[in-house]
């Protein structure tokens, strides 16, 4: 038998069990399943080795147990590490203006979209919008000039009083 034939087998024995076994052990079923099929990943990645074990399922369950606890002692450290920093701010503004701009942000193409909301709303330089989005500063100047033409045209006079219409958004006042 073949170490793929092998780990198959084993798959469609085990996975169920360990499964439960782990579901026992995290209460968490999502959790449970991750466990275990990062365990046959990991059996996966080396299949001579896992072939040559005695017993290859309580090997499965012994790393699916491991993974279990390493992701549980991580999200104990992050949950602590936010409780000490306090309740997210809030990001999302909810005024008209701003949806509408979201709206049309969306509706661009994505290179345009990234370098006006790194510039514009995140206030980086050129520089720093063109390293992070990993183009020249040229480029990024490019989109920028594009999307803001492009924006124009979405948030035309004609639009914003169709939108005032239904009371989303005066950027007359």
């Amino acid at each position: 038998m073949s170490e793929g034939d092998l780990i198959s087998e084993l798959y469609a024995g085990c996975f169920r069990r360990l499964v439960v076994q782990l579901y026992a052990v995290t209460g968490d079923l999502s959790e449970a399943q991750e466990a275990v099929q990062e365990a046959f990943t990991r059996a996966l990645a080396a299949p001579r080795r896992f072939a040559g074990l005695d017993n290859p399922e309580a090997w499965l369950r012994r790393v699916a147990v491991n993974v279990a606890r390493s992701r549980h002692r991580r999200r104990r450290v992050l949950d602590g590490l936010l409780r000490r920093i306090g309740p997210p701010p809030v990001v999302a503004d909810t005024a008209p203006e701003h949806l509408a701009l979201l709206a049309a942000l969306r509706r661009l193409p994505e290179g345009q979209r990234y370098a006006l909301a790194l510039h514009y709303l995140v206030d980086l330089p050129v520089d720093e919008v063109a390293a992070t989005l990993g183009v020249s500063a040229g480029t990024v100047k490019s989109r920028l000039s594009r999307g803001r033409r492009a924006l124009a045209e979405l948030l035309t006079e004609s639009d914003l009083t169709d939108t005032n219409r239904t009371g989303r958004i005066d950027v007359r006042s």
